[in-house]
């Protein structure tokens, strides 16, 4: 078509200029547009190649959200724990242990803490249960006593006439 046709001599046109360019360049004519086209056109390359590096980090770090998420809540503990005992192991390796060390402890306690609380009113909820039971027991057993002296009483009524 005639639009396809346009375009084709834009195109060529402007190879022509980039090869009158490279050209003037070489024989040592640059004048001070080629230079700021140059720096451009380097701009515009290094912009692009920062936008594919942020890019490229989004989405592996996206990747290993999904990845995480994935996981289950006890893989992510025992990672967590791994982690942390690696943690521990590099400070070791290099300065300030102790003081390392005292807080990593110190996150060990809160941990165990929390599941321990968890644990604990785990355990209440089952007390309660238990003593929920036991009452709908007794109840239970008080009403077939109570029926039982009933029958009783309906027999001996029953026995007298």
């Amino acid at each position: 078509t005639e639009r396809d046709r346009e375009t084709e001599r834009k195109r060529e046109r402007q190879r022509e200029r980039e090869r009158e360019r490279e050209r003037n360049r070489k024989a040592g004519r640059e004048t001070e547009r080629d230079r700021q086209i140059d720096r451009q056109r380097k701009r515009v390359r290094q912009k692009i190649g920062t936008e594919r590096e942020t890019e490229r980090h989004r989405k592996r770090k996206r990747e290993a959200d999904r990845q995480r998420k994935g996981q289950t809540e006890k893989d992510r503990d025992r990672e967590r724990e791994r982690e942390r005992e690696r943690e521990t192991d590099r400070k070791r390796e290099g300065q300030g242990e102790r003081e390392t060390d005292r807080q990593t402890d110190r996150q060990r306690r809160r941990v165990r803490q929390r599941t321990d609380t968890v644990r604990e009113t785990s355990r209440e909820r089952e007390r309660d249960r238990d003593r929920d039971r036991q009452k709908e027991r007794e109840r239970q057993t008080e009403k077939d006593r109570d029926g039982q002296r009933e029958t009783e009483k309906q027999n001996k009524r029953q026995n007298m006439s």
